[in-house]
């Protein structure tokens, strides 16, 4: 706090690089968190060779990214108070969970990333003697999966070549760390998928565990992981001449996408909830205890060092909404692009007067096929049209069915931690929407 005779303190200024599915975003925040300035450029999320395959290529990522923080630069230099890339004190980066690339020995991808949306699976292996432990421990589905859903035993299997010419593989936080760096180093946040890490030491797994077995990777291709908050080292000549950000800046770790937003969202008492109405759906809370809110479902490295999130996920969350609306919105879309509006602010007027539990018309979210929960078996269904049924019915519906599955989310967290939630905070694009947070309060 400062007094009459003291001069209020020199701002603090530092960039936070968000690669997401649906967008790169480059955002300055003072020392307080305040949110001076933002740029934000769409992406590709991915595209298809084959149908349940989803892939994108690195450089774009990179390219995407350059261009979000030139973006950046020219909104802050319009400020009433310019900032300047001189006047940034350090950088982060966040990235979407799971999009892995195959790196070779000069740290270039060979391949396009598979993103976390792919749906390819790998044939599984004979187990030899850890088979009938894991059937023995009640895990023997679970290792089945994780071998099925592993990036490197589908390529291991399906493209031998590449998968030999592969030195590195690693997330795409790593890879855009060593773009900005040239370390290949990452953040202990930003591990997390199908790979042979240790979630509650917050390590890899120790060269000779038998976990490895389950993997076609081995721990020489891993990144060097680091705790959140410590240094990844610093922005070279060649990364600011694409993104504007000085030569020498600092790199912080962060961590992945979802426990950034429980982090920003002030998620760090266990008795807080943190929501995330983004392309994937979360609820969240951290703490510095290990918990697995579903039978043998990791707590996840957080943004904090040495705490934990107890996540539950809804795979397909808010993508709905952009589902719907780009499958049935267009009316709404071009009002709103001839109003000067977003397309939810006039689905939201659109849905007011609907009543709770849209007369009947019901959603089940699960709308990605092989998910852990609810299991094989989940298919997404809208049911119980009537006649009385528009198109604003369904979009209330879909964000009644989100709601109740996360709050199905939020009984397993306080029934597994043994805390109860006092507080919830909510984040992500979805929260933008006046009627999906008061259908949220409400449940």
């Amino acid at each position: 706090m400062t007094t009459d005779s003291q001069p209020n303190p020199t701002p603090i200024y530092f960039l936070a690089i968000d690669n997401g599915t649906q967008s790169v975003r480059a955002l300055i925040f003072d020392q307080l968190g305040n949110e001076i300035a933002k740029a934000r450029v769409p992406l590709d999320a991915y595209f298809s060779l084959r149908a349940g395959y989803a892939e994108q290529h690195g450089e774009y990522y990179w390219e995407q990214l350059g261009k979000a923080c030139q973006e950046l630069w020219q909104t802050c230099a319009n400020l009433s108070s310019p900032i300047y890339p001189n006047d940034i004190a350090g950088v982060s980066l966040t990235t979407q969970r799971y999009t892995m690339l195959c790196l070779d020995d000069s740290k270039q991808p060979i391949r396009p990333a598979i993103v976390w949306m792919d749906l390819r699976q790998a044939q599984v292996n004979d187990l030899g003697i850890l088979n009938p432990v894991t059937k023995l421990i009640g895990m023997g589905d679970v290792v089945r999966d994780a071998q099925q859903k592993a990036r490197c035993n589908w390529l291991a299997q399906h493209e031998p070549e590449t998968w030999a010419k592969t030195t590195h593989y690693v997330n795409l936080s790593a890879y855009l760390t060593y773009q900005l760096t040239g370390e290949l180093k990452d953040s202990k946040g930003h591990a997390l998928g199908y790979l042979p890490y240790d979630y509650k030491k917050q390590a890899w797994y120790a060269k000779g565990d038998m976990k490895w077995r389950l993997f076609s990777c081995r721990l020489e291709q891993m990144p060097e992981l680091v705790k959140p908050s410590e240094s990844l080292g610093h922005i070279t000549e060649s990364a600011s001449q694409v993104t504007g950000i000085p030569v020498g800046t600092p790199m912080i770790a962060a961590a992945s996408d979802k426990a950034c937003e429980a982090l920003g969202s002030g998620g760090l008492a266990s008795d807080t909830a943190c929501l995330s109405f983004g392309t994937t759906a979360t609820i969240n809370t951290t703490s510095k205890n290990y918990v697995e809110v579903l039978k043998h479902m990791p707590s996840y490295t957080a943004a904090a060092p040495d705490y934990y999130n107890h996540e539950y996920m809804v795979y397909r969350g808010f993508w709905m909404v952009s589902w719907f609306k780009e499958q049935f919105a267009h009316y709404e879309k071009e009002l709103a692009k001839h109003q000067g509006v977003d397309t939810e602010k006039l689905l939201d007027e659109a849905v007011k007067d609907i009543p709770a539990g849209c007369m009947g018309l019901m959603m089940q979210p699960y709308w990605s096929p092989g998910v852990r929960h609810p299991g094989i078996e989940g298919k997404g269904a809208l049911i119980g049209f009537g006649d009385v049924h528009t198109r604003a019915h369904v979009y209330r519906a879909i964000l009644e069915g989100l709601a109740y599955e996360l709050k199905l989310g939020f009984d397993t967290i306080e029934k597994r931690t043994g805390q109860r939630i006092k507080h919830l905070r909510v984040s992500g694009g979805g929260s933008q929407s006046d009627s999906a947070i008061l259908q949220t309060a409400d449940i």
